[in-house]
């Protein structure tokens, strides 16, 4: 199966290279990134889609959101499966994504660790179990080079409770500029900032007198990377067009 990487001279695309560098059955081909050193790497790296020049079975994506255009362009052009990695996506952006899974395979999660993935089911049963009677609040923590805020996580993480109670509660982004008692349809989500926290997520269910937190931190990017290579090597398993996830690829275990 032939990989390549788009933001391949970034920390992420790095560690991801490693990965397919050693993953049996897997061949890097290359990656894209207008921005790295060519001479520091044993594959080719493209500037553009348009340098591309070998044959590539799935795009794993680790950029930026302003790159998606012309990764979709590229990959409905020449039939080639992508696992999107790239958080900070916009509502306009999104529906692209959707509308282009109906022409190719798309894989998109906004976290590709398993056990992040195992909270956002944790979260879901907890909201079933607790109800109204619990209060919820989300605290997410990421380095001070992450440009998105809140994390893509964090809003699957509200989004998948919020799908328990009927699509009825309104998010809420942090507190400064509400100065009045909190309404008992929110749910709360706050963003911290700071040094090199690789990611962790905190979803508090308050209730009267007590307290139930779920939690993960991810301790090394290489949780993620190894998450996106799994995608890849799940979605470039002759898969039809259509838009997966990783609830699609535990199950597929």
């Amino acid at each position: 199966m032939n990989i390549l990487i788009w933001g391949l001279g970034g920390k992420m695309g790095k560690i991801v290279k490693s990965i397919v560098d050693e993953t049996e059955g897997l061949t890097l081909v290359g990656g894209v990134d207008k921005f790295a050193d060519p001479t520091q790497f044993n594959v080719p790296v493209f500037r553009n889609a348009i340098e591309i020049n070998t044959k590539v079975d799935v795009l794993i994506d680790f950029s930026r959101p302003d790159a998606l255009t012309e990764i979709l362009s590229y990959a409905t052009s020449n039939k080639v499966a992508c696992v999107l990695c790239t958080t900070g996506y916009s509502d306009e952006q999104e529906n692209q994504i959707k509308e282009v899974s109906k022409l190719i395979p798309i894989f998109r999660s906004s976290n590709m660790s398993i056990g992040v993935n195992l909270m956002v089911e944790l979260c879901k049963k907890a909201a079933q179990l607790l109800g109204n009677d619990f209060e919820v609040e989300i605290i997410e923590q990421h380095h001070n080079q992450k440009v998105d805020a809140p994390s893509g996580t964090a809003l699957t993480i509200a989004n998948a409770i919020n799908e328990e109670f009927n699509n009825s509660k309104t998010f809420i982004y942090g507190r400064s500029s509400k100065n009045q008692k909190r309404d008992r349809n929110e749910i709360g989500i706050h963003a911290v900032r700071g040094g090199t926290i690789v990611g962790k997520h905190d979803a508090l269910f308050i209730g009267q007198d007590e307290i139930v937190t779920i939690a993960h931190e991810a301790q090394s990017k290489a949780v993620f990377a190894k998450g996106a290579v799994r995608a890849a090597i799940f979605i470039g398993q002759n898969k039809e067009a259509g838009l997966y996830n990783m609830k699609d690829l535990i199950a597929s275990v």
